[in-house]
């Protein structure tokens, strides 16, 4: 094929990509719309899907009561099988479901290019830069949960939150298979909470709202997710960072590593270190200011380095982001 003929086939593939328009698009839904829909549709199925595998489980290793309090009791007695049910659950609706459901606004060969499941030269650069930033920026974490510890929460929540500390306090502090907690509580919601929010979510709000809306209100969705109010700000505040990466390094790998090494942290500090991981967060337990000022110098020179080196590689190429 010659220069000429190279030229005249890009540019038809450009047309052709141009003119496609998808099923949501086709049908008049709103990009976010449909992100919101499936937001809370997968979070439902997930949730009925851990809860009944767990269920099964239980039932099928000693059987199981008809009680719904002493149901509760056996989930919380079993949580090995509950981080099988609830990982399962993730994997089938928050990443093979989500998957699927992008078919929706883009066409099938892009579906890969929309949940930016890619990587890009400088990629694994960058994921050494995330693993610096994700330490780094600990402390500051540790000060938003300070913060968010003087905001009172309905009793309904904190005792829901409480309640769930206290199983996973106990589980940890037991005998359990260091590897697979973090295959549960690391691994499977790195990849499958990302592919949701940072994948599909994100992009879908940056399709109908621009790209800083789209980190924000992912961000704080995602905090929401996990219905956790007194942990609210820390855990928007990741959300958003986590897509400041994804859109920064036009990747989703990164945030995934990012999302791995902060949840996996918090499980070795809850195995080895439990007197320190779940002392009680109170406005009494203030984080050392060095260690907040410190974190929060280095993460945000990072932040602003990621920021410099994604717009030197936007002007010069002309990429999807």
């Amino acid at each position: 094929m010659n220069n000429t003929d190279e030229q005249a086939s890009s540019n038809s593939n450009h047309h052709i990509q141009y003119e496609y328009k998808s099923w949501a698009e086709r049908h008049g839904f709103a990009d976010w719309a449909l992100a919101l829909l499936w937001i809370i549709g997968a979070f439902f199925l997930f949730q009925f899907a851990a809860t009944i595998i767990a269920i099964v489980l239980i039932a099928y290793k000693q059987g199981i009561s008809s009680n719904p309090a002493e149901i509760a009791k056996m989930l919380g007695k079993n949580l090995n099988l509950v981080f099988i049910g609830n990982s399962t659950g993730q994997i089938l609706f928050l990443g093979l479901a989500t998957w699927f459901f992008t078919r929706l606004h883009t066409s099938k060969s892009g579906r890969k290019r929309f949940l930016r499941f890619q990587i890009q030269e400088d990629t694994w650069q960058k994921i050494g830069v995330t693993i610096f930033l994700i330490v780094s920026v600990q402390p500051v974490i540790w000060f938003l949960a300070w913060i968010n510890a003087l905001i009172p929460v309905p009793d309904i929540f904190s005792n829901v939150q409480s309640t769930q500390m206290e199983m996973i306090e106990s589980y940890l502090r037991g005998h359990h298979l260091v590897v697979l907690t973090l295959f549960h509580v690391a691994l499977v919601p790195a990849i499958c909470e990302e592919t949701l929010y940072r994948g599909y979510v994100m992009r879908a709000f940056q399709k109908s709202w621009g790209v800083w809306p789209a980190i924000i209100f992912s961000g704080i969705l995602f905090g929401l997710y996990h219905i956790q109010l007194s942990n609210l700000i820390p855990l928007a505040s990741l959300g958003m960072l986590f897509a400041y990466l994804t859109w920064t390094t036009k990747s989703i790998l990164p945030a995934m590593v990012a999302h791995f090494i902060n949840n996996g942290g918090s499980v070795l500090m809850g195995t080895y270190y439990p007197d320190s991981a779940f002392s009680k967060m109170t406005p009494q337990t203030m984080p050392p200011l060095w260690a907040v000022i410190l974190g929060l110098l280095i993460s945000g020179y990072i932040v602003y380095y990621l920021y410099n080196e994604h717009i030197k590689k936007s002007s010069s190429q002309n990429n999807y982001v």
